[in-house]
């Protein structure tokens, strides 16, 4: 099912909208609520989650008067500072209360800016709840986007990453058939041009100073390594019915052009903007409008040069693998992805090296059967064995 209306901009949204943010204390979450705050006539937030953060989840709760939080820790049940939400607010905990707020009926749309592969539920209930499900969570796309995709009406699913907002952009009043190739930019992340031997020593610290964006430490580092340009690669692929191998990462150090579309007559449409992530964030809640801009607009006559460049797959292997990944389908994406979050936290502990990191990924992914994608519980099970190899493949380093 495609995620395009037929006209692309069929329907316009009733306001306020009721706005459930899943992950509220991290960067997506919190430049959400930036939005959020900026359109108090069009936007009610009435749930929020988060994992462990509770003083900024309290804090937001308060200020937005939601009626509903979860908390995935456990462990933060009894914490003196919930004390402090709202009276008329419910608070949840554990991981299942978490995915619950995406299915609740005082919400219309669901951001779900999740980290890593957890974030497959909360994708799935809200898609099976018919909300809008805005998403900035690509592992559960990558993992789960032969269960998600179909479930998704058009114009119930809408990407907040920066390149996959843009892509759909392009895309608005086009025919997918019509496609020829997507160009999928890239930063490059912190070592662009860098050698292996170069590689060799760098530490997570150099890992999490990004050029361009400022972002989580996990997507960070997956930048640094390229595996995030991979599951965007494997993302595009789900969102837009394309083939992996018509996807082509472009480097673009000034992060200015977001990607393009190729057309099979040769043009190209490209979306260009300043590198905010609360662009995309309001293009998704605002849509199918376009409101007033968030951030300050770009001068173009007083911009340096763009640029462009290639992705060095063969020093950078993440990429490749990735793309290897996407080629063979089934449950090998969610396998590579499970081995890569194990990989990354472990290289940002110190517990491994940043070359590491894809030999762990390309280890697993050669211990991994591949099958058909058939549930959640499969995938769980897939992603829990796959866990277990990358540590499997720490032990044997020394780590």
């Amino acid at each position: 099912m495609s995620i395009f209306f037929d006209n692309h901009r069929e329907a316009a949204r009733r306001y306020p909208l009721r706005v459930a943010v899943i992950g509220a204390t991290g960067s997506i979450g919190k430049q959400t609520l930036d939005v959020c705050r900026r359109h108090p006539d069009k936007l009610q937030v009435t749930a929020l989650a988060a994992y462990d953060s509770v003083a900024d989840l309290v804090a937001a709760a308060r200020e937005f008067g939601v009626t509903h939080v979860a908390i995935g820790n456990v462990a933060r049940r009894g914490d003196p500072l919930l004390d402090e939400l709202p009276q008329n607010c419910e608070v949840r905990f554990g991981a299942a209360a978490v995915t619950e707020l995406a299915s609740l009926d005082d919400n219309d749309c669901v951001m779900n800016s999740v980290v890593g592969a957890v974030g497959i539920d909360v994708g799935y209930q809200a898609l099976v709840a018919d909300k809008t499900l805005l998403y900035a969570n690509k592992e559960s796309i990558v993992v789960g986007g032969d269960l998600l995709m179909p479930l998704a009406k058009p114009g119930k699913l809408i990407p907040v990453d920066s390149e996959h907002y843009a892509i759909f952009d392009c895309l608005l009043g086009e025919r997918l058939s019509e496609v020829h190739r997507i160009w999928l930019t890239c930063s490059g992340g912190p070592f662009y041009g860098w050698s292996r031997e170069q590689l060799a020593n760098v530490t997570a610290a150099d890992a999490l100073a990004h050029p361009t964006w400022n972002m989580g430490p996990k997507i960070t580092v997956d930048s640094a390594t390229l595996m995030n340009k991979g599951l965007e690669v494997l993302e595009a692929k789900q969102l837009f019915e394309i083939d992996v191998d018509h996807v082509r990462v472009l480097v673009h150090r000034q992060s200015r052009i977001h990607s393009m579309v190729e057309f099979v007559d040769g043009t190209i449409k490209a979306q260009l903007g300043p590198s905010d992530m609360r662009i995309p964030i309001q293009a998704a809640l605002s849509f199918p409008e376009r409101w007033e801009t968030p951030v300050p607009r770009e001068d173009y006559c007083a911009m340096q040069p763009l640029t462009f460049g290639e992705a060095d797959e063969d020093t950078f292997r993440c990429l490749a693998l990735a793309k290897e990944a996407g080629r063979a389908g089934g449950t090998l994406p969610c396998a590579m992805n499970a081995a890569n979050e194990i990989a990354n936290a472990a290289f940002r502990s110190g517990a491994c090296g940043f070359l590491d990191i894809q030999d762990i990924v390309e280890s697993v992914m050669e211990q991994t059967k591949v099958e058909p994608v058939a549930s959640l519980e499969q995938l769980a099970d897939v992603d829990r064995h796959a866990r277990e190899l990358a540590k499997d493949v720490l032990k044997t380093m020394g780590r």
